[in-house]
């Protein structure tokens, strides 16, 4: 199955999985609520029907794509002490969620959100090729601007690094350039990057630790949100070092993603 590329990188990013009221977390990785969230809003498709059906063949938007990670930097957790609502006069702050306002006393709602920080991730989406021309067309001209698990968190460009692709999850274990938290020492021919995988990859015993993530959107409805349960799995591979993009990436980026225009 083709796959197209992408590369996640922002000064702050978050991916939640659970997050209720004051505390909002995130997780190590893009979560597919994200991605696809990310590709429902690109396509101005509105949360109440981001998922709705095909009416023609009843096929749920996005349920015939799979993603692989690959880690490039894990960035570090960073978590924002948020204030809402302080300051305002009565009955221009909160509302309650009977739909009354806050009393002055309870007007300022707190909350601590996890961000991941310095965090680069290289992702392949794979499924079937109308779809995925039409989610690359559309994050290159997106309705509404794509960010990565938070409004706030707008990604780095190039967004998109690779068209419909034979083979993406080759490309990101041996051509895809490497965002690393530090350069490959002189000496090193190999350089570790974590991976996770939707499916259990075939270089890994079936037996292997996998991880269970709530992340499989099925109503992004603020007031209908839910989500089923999914595994994933997590490896090491070793990558050639000479995949390491030194800093400014654009520079190797843009090498990269040349190959895919024609002359």
């Amino acid at each position: 199955m083709n796959g197209i590329l992408l590369r996640l990188a922002a000064p702050l990013m978050s991916f939640g999985e659970h997050a209720p009221f004051r505390y909002r977390d995130t997780v190590a990785f893009p979560t597919r609520s994200a991605l696809i969230g990310m590709f429902a809003a690109a396509d101005g498709r509105s949360r109440e029907e981001a998922l709705a059906p095909d009416p023609a063949t009843g096929a749920v938007p996005y349920s015939d794509v799979t993603f692989t990670v690959r880690i490039d930097r894990p960035g570090h957790r960073h978590t924002d002490y948020h204030t809402a609502g302080g300051g305002r006069p009565h009955k221009q702050g909160l509302r309650t969620s009977s739909g009354t306002y806050r009393s002055q006393k309870a007007s300022t709602h707190i909350s601590r959100r996890v961000y991941l920080a310095d965090a680069v991730f290289t992702v392949a989406v794979c499924g079937p090729d109308p779809l995925l021309d039409k989610i690359t067309g559309r994050l290159e001209q997106p309705v509404f601007a794509p960010y990565l698990g938070r409004r706030a968190c707008i990604p780095d460009e190039p967004l998109v690094l690779r068209g419909p692709h034979p083979e993406p999850v080759r490309e990101l274990l041996t051509q895809a350039p490497l965002s690393l938290p530090a350069p490959p020492r002189p000496e090193q021919d190999t350089v570790p990057a974590d991976f996770v995988w939707e499916h259990p990859p075939t270089h890994v015993p079936a037996a292997n630790a996998h991880q269970e993530l709530a992340d499989v959107p099925v109503d992004f409805t603020p007031t209908r949100r839910f989500h089923h349960t999914r595994r994933v799995w997590r490896t090491t591979e070793q990558l050639p070092a000479t995949l390491y993009a030194a800093e400014p990436a654009i520079n190797a980026l843009a090498v990269y993603i040349q190959q895919d225009i024609p002359r």
